[in-house]
């Protein structure tokens, strides 16, 4: 049975990744204490409310998580308050167990387990990978549109490659040893990310700044579309037909920003026609952006031909990301040929094994494999049948 570990290298990584999430909550407080003191009660009131539905939105999906393992206790918490709690309070308990446990002591426990701890390593990488998956909703959810708004600072922008990375080394885990991603591949991906990620936002940011009004109406506009394609792609991520509504909803906002693949088989043609669709829409929206700049005198801060300048390293920059991007899934993105090729998928292809011992059938007990992810991993690194899917 496959067995999932601990890498070193994941834990530096994940220790990397620690100083990041402190400096946003840092980043978040600060700039709700000084939008309170200079009076911009709106601006304080969309920070709150990017906060709070983001923090909703992920313990949802926790919740739901959950629910679809039947409430049961795995970590070293829940069994330690097991005679205390009722099942709500287990529910409960497990957001917390997620969000925090994990995220403090994930270091601490990786370097525990890499070196025989007592409790099961695949437990601790299998509850990461769902952790990794809260992260990008809450990154995306949070993070991105409030460098949008302008509510924190483009640096932001750095921890939302950093996030979108950490998934791609927890997909890794998936891979089986001869096709372990290096971290050289992870450093191109991270690149390519930030290459793509930076023009969007910057993009949604020009625009907002000189037609604040009409962000929300790009967004919802967008985000149906979005959401329409994320139906037609027929998900399957979720266990429950409220949550997979939920997820796609969800993904439509992801993409809104970035893309996020989760279609099995050949996804090129997706991949091509959103990426066509993001770069027009990011042509489009510096076109307006430059257009208000060299009309209206208010916004003539700058002279047209630095704004003409910023206009087309914007788009540049998003060539060059594409650019970047093709060359990683030519040389750095490993692909399997089956998904039974993947971890996980011959444990449950074995999980029960005959024995020639009396007639009797005997269980044998699965790892800690998480499926969601797994699924996820499948239309990341499975190739398709007739040419490579991006």
């Amino acid at each position: 049975m496959a067995v999932f570990e601990f890498s070193p290298l994941d834990v530096i990584l994940a220790s990397c990744g620690l100083p990041l999430f402190l400096f946003d909550i840092v980043l978040d407080i600060w700039a709700a204490v000084e939008f309170y003191k200079d009076g911009k009660y709106w601006c304080l009131a969309v920070l709150l409310l990017l906060l709070i539905g983001s923090s909703v939105l992920a313990q949802l999906f926790s919740w739901l998580w959950y629910s679809y393992d039947n409430f049961n206790l795995n970590t070293t918490v829940e069994k330690g308050v097991e005679p205390c709690l009722g099942v709500l309070h287990y529910q409960l308990l497990h957001v917390f167990d997620l969000f925090f446990q994990q995220d403090f002591s994930f270091c601490i426990r990786g370097w525990n387990l890499w070196n025989g701890g007592s409790e099961p390593k695949d437990l601790a990488v299998s509850l990461n990978h769902d952790l990794s998956m809260l992260r990008i909703i809450e990154t995306f959810s949070e993070s991105a549109p409030q460098i949008v708004l302008m509510l924190t600072t483009i640096a932001s922008l750095l921890a939302v490659a950093y996030c979108v990375t950490m998934y791609h080394r927890c997909m890794r885990s998936f891979l089986p040893e001869k096709k372990k991603q290096s971290i050289i591949s992870s450093v191109v991906y991270f690149v390519w990310n930030l290459l793509l990620l930076w023009p969007r936002i910057v993009a949604l940011a020009l625009f907002a700044s000189v037609l604040p009004c009409f962000i929300v109406a790009h967004f919802l506009c967008s985000w149906l579309v979005l959401f329409f394609c994320a139906w037609r792609a027929k998900t399957d991520f979720m266990d429950s037909t409220g949550g997979e509504q939920l997820f796609r909803a969800t993904l439509g906002l992801i993409w809104y920003f970035d893309w996020f693949n989760v279609g099995a088989g050949k996804t090129r043609k997706w991949t091509i026609a959103y990426h066509t669709y993001i770069l027009a829409d990011i042509s489009l929206l510096c076109g307006l952006w430059f257009w208000r700049m060299s009309v209206d005198p208010p916004h003539s801060q700058i002279s047209c031909f630095t704004a003409s300048i910023i206009y087309g390293v914007v788009v540049l920059v998003y060539a060059v990301g594409l650019v970047c991007k093709v060359v990683y899934y030519l040389y750095f993105h490993p692909n399997v040929e089956r998904k039974e090729d993947l971890k996980g998928e011959e444990d449950e292809l074995d999980s029960i094994v005959a024995q020639e011992n009396g007639g009797f059938r005997s269980v044998v007990p699965q790892g800690h494999c998480n499926k969601r992810m797994q699924k996820l991993a499948q239309s990341f690194y499975v190739k398709p049948a007739a040419g490579v899917g991006a």
